[in-house]
């Protein structure tokens, strides 16, 4: 599953592989019944609709209006945002927020967050693609501000569990060390950029453990192949 894959080896600041762990197909096995108990916990925004462009637009607030208005400014002719210009974007508005520690999103960590939220597979975000990721992206500085609370511009390790709680995301001790592992500092800081792309990535993935839940029973079953896809 390219989901598992992105999200244990991809793009944070520890060792690759499963976050740190070693192999072993009972180590995998535990990663992901762990990972599809937090899944179900978890209850995302709605999915953005399949209606008719004419359609959605007849029906929208005059918020998302002004929003389809200045996504068409920033996506250009093409009216969709490349990995490139999602990194143009994020990085002009954190720079606006100086109290938020952060070494920039990077090409990679953006080629990243547009693969796993790309879901018409064009390799761009399209306006809701665009928007449900700009929704959460607002959504969780809010989160990242309120549990720092010592002002470092960071999160520490012990107040993750509260930050990733607040943003929808129950995640037990196993799953927290291998985070840790994978998108803290020496210290088991988060800064900004890494707590964003960890959280894009989580989204993505307990999606994708929802929609692969056919019985809703929480559970589901992937073979190793999948899982290194």
């Amino acid at each position: 599953m390219f989901l598992i894959n992105n999200f244990m080896g991809g793009g944070g600041r520890g060792g690759g592989g499963f976050g740190g762990f070693g192999g072993g197909s009972g180590l995998i096995g535990g990663i992901l019944n762990s990972l599809s108990e937090a899944a179900a916990n978890y209850n995302p925004q709605p999915p953005p609709p399949r209606s008719h462009p004419s359609v959605i637009q007849s029906n929208e607030s005059e918020e998302t209006r002004q929003f389809r208005r200045l996504f068409s400014q920033l996506a250009g002719d093409d009216m969709e945002v490349s990995a490139t210009e999602l990194m143009g974007i994020l990085n002009k508005v954190i720079a606006k927020h100086q109290d938020l520690k952060t070494d920039g999103f990077s090409a990679d960590s953006c080629r990243s967050m547009v693969a796993v939220m790309d879901s018409d597979s064009t390799g761009k975000l399209g306006f809701e693609e665009f928007k449900y990721l700009w929704d959460n992206i607002k959504k969780w500085q809010g989160v990242y501000k309120r549990y720092d609370t010592d002002r470092s511009g960071t999160i520490g390790r012990n107040e993750l569990p509260g930050a990733f709680t607040a943003a929808g995301f129950q995640l037990n001790g196993q799953l927290y060390d291998m985070i840790i592992r994978r998108y803290s500092d020496e210290k088991g800081d988060m800064d900004f950029d890494n707590y964003i792309c960890c959280l894009v990535r989580l989204d993505a993935m307990f999606r994708a453990f929802k929609t692969l839940d056919k019985d809703g029973d929480g559970q589901i079953k992937v073979t190793i192949q999948e899982v290194s896809i």
